[in-house]
C-alpha cells in the first residue's frame, strides 16, 4: 500500500528564511474568514482572484468564509517587459461572469506599489458592482506609489523584502511552499 506524499513542512535553502509559518498563516486566514463572514452576510459575494499568485490564498480563504459565494479570476499584467509596474494594466484573462450588482472582493497575493490594483479597481468599478473591496495576503506599504489605495483586508503587513511561498514566486518557483520566506539574495533565488 502506497502512502501519500507528505506536504512540504520543512525547507532547507540557506538563501530563504521563514517569515510566517504555515500555522501562523492558517490562523490569520481563519480570522479573516470570520471577519468576512460577518461583514458579507446576506450579500451576493464574488471573490475575484488575481492570477497566478492569489490562487492558494483564495482557496484557503474561501473555505473559511461561511457564506454562499462565487469565485472568478483575472490575469493582468502591468510590467510590460520591465521589472517595475508601469500601472498600465493589460487584461490577459477577464472575468467569466458579469459583476453588476454583486459585492466584489478582489483577492490578491501581495500589494506593493498599488498601481495595478488602483487601475483594476477602476476597471471593475465601471462594470456596475454594488461594492468593490480588496483583500491581500501580504501588504508591503513601503514601495506604495498610490498612497490613496485602500486595502480593506490584510493577512500580514511586511517590510520591503523579497518574499516567496504561499503562492508568491521567484522566476516561477517556490509558489508551493506552505510558508512565507524572505529571500536573502534574490540574484540566486
Amino acid at each position: 500500500m502506497e502512502t501519500a506524499p507528505k506536504a512540504v513542512t520543512e525547507f532547507s535553502n540557506p538563501n530563504i528564511d521563514v517569515m510566517y509559518s504555515a500555522d501562523q498563516i492558517s490562523g490569520r486566514i481563519k480570522e479573516l474568514g470570520r471577519q468576512l463572514t460577518a461583514e458579507y452576510a446576506g450579500k451576493d459575494l464574488v471573490l475575484v482572484g488575481i492570477l497566478k499568485g492569489s490562487v492558494i490564498f483564495l482557496g484557503d480563504l474561501m473555505r473559511e468564509i461561511d457564506l454562499p459565494l462565487k469565485i472568478d479570476f483575472m490575469a493582468v499584467s502591468s510590467y510590460k517587459d520591465e521589472t517595475v509596474s508601469t500601472g498600465d494594466v493589460e487584461i490577459l484573462k477577464d472575468l467569466t461572469n458579469p459583476i453588476r450588482d454583486k459585492h466584489v472582493l478582489i483577492v490578491e497575493d501581495i500589494i506593493d506599489t498599488g498601481l495595478t490594483l488602483t487601475r483594476l479597481v477602476e476597471i471593475l468599478g465601471s462594470r456596475g458592482a454594488a461594492s468593490i473591496k480588496i483583500a491581500t495576503f501580504l501588504d508591503k506599504p513601503e514601495p506604495r506609489i498610490n498612497k490613496e489605495l485602500k486595502v480593506d483586508y490584510t493577512g500580514f503587513t511586511i517590510p520591503n523584502e523579497f518574499v516567496v511561498g504561499y503562492g508568491l514566486d521567484a522566476a516561477g518557483r517556490y509558489r508551493n511552499l506552505p510558508f512565507i520566506g524572505v529571500v536573502k539574495d534574490p540574484s540566486v533565488a
